[in-house]
C-alpha cells in the first residue's frame, strides 16, 4: 500500500494557488489598460434608465388610449421617456412612477392575480389601454376598474393613467 507524503500533497495544492494567482493578475492587468477616455464616457451613460444608454431611437415609447375617464382626461397619448416627453399630459410623472416599478423588479404591467380577493366596488366605466416598448420589452396592457384589484392596479400606474379622483367620473 502507498502513502503519499504531506510533499506530494503539497505540490498540486500549490500549483492551483500559484495558477489561479497568476490569473487574478492578468484580470487585474486587463482593467489598468482602459484608456481614461472610456471611463468618462462610460459616466456619462445612465445604465439605471430603463431605455438603455443614450435615450436613442430605441428608446421606451408607449401608446396610452384612455376611455370614458372624463375631465379632459380621454384620448390617445405618446409617452416617451429618457428623455421625457410626448403628448402625454405629465411625461415626467408617468416615466418616474413606471420607473420606480421597474426597479423594484416587478412587471409593471402584469395583469391582477387570478382568484385573488378583490372587493366588490365599481371604480367607473374608465377604461385604459397601454402598447408599445418598456424596458425593453413589448407592452400589450389593458385596465379598468370594475373591482377593487383592478381599481388598484389602475391607481399604482397614476399619473400614466388618469387620477380617477380628480376627473370627477367615477
Amino acid at each position: 500500500m502507498l502513502h503519499a507524503t504531506p510533499r506530494a500533497i503539497a505540490r498540486p495544492v500549490l500549483r492551483r494557488l500559484l495558477v489561479g494567482a497568476a490569473a487574478s493578475v492578468a484580470a487585474a492587468g486587463s482593467l489598468i489598460a482602459v484608456p481614461p477616455a472610456a471611463y468618462a464616457q462610460a459616466d456619462s451613460i445612465d445604465l439605471l434608465s430603463p431605455a438603455g444608454p443614450g435615450g436613442g431611437p430605441d428608446r421606451d415609447h408607449l401608446t396610452v388610449t384612455v376611455r370614458n375617464a372624463g375631465g379632459g382626461a380621454d384620448g390617445t397619448f405618446e409617452l416617451y421617456c429618457a428623455p421625457h416627453g410626448g403628448s402625454h399630459p405629465d411625461p415626467g410623472g408617468a416615466c418616474t412612477a413606471l420607473e420606480q416599478d421597474t426597479r423594484s423588479g416587478q412587471d409593471v404591467f402584469a395583469p391582477a392575480q387570478e382568484g385573488g380577493f378583490c372587493t366588490m366596488q365599481n371604480g367607473g366605466p374608465a377604461t385604459a389601454h397601454v402598447t408599445g416598448t418598456w424596458a425593453g420589452r413589448p407592452v400589450d396592457a389593458t385596465y379598468d376598474r370594475r373591482d377593487g384589484c383592478q381599481i388598484s392596479r389602475w391607481d399604482r400606474l397614476v399619473p400614466l393613467l388618469p387620477d380617477m379622483k380628480t376627473t370627477g367620473k367615477r
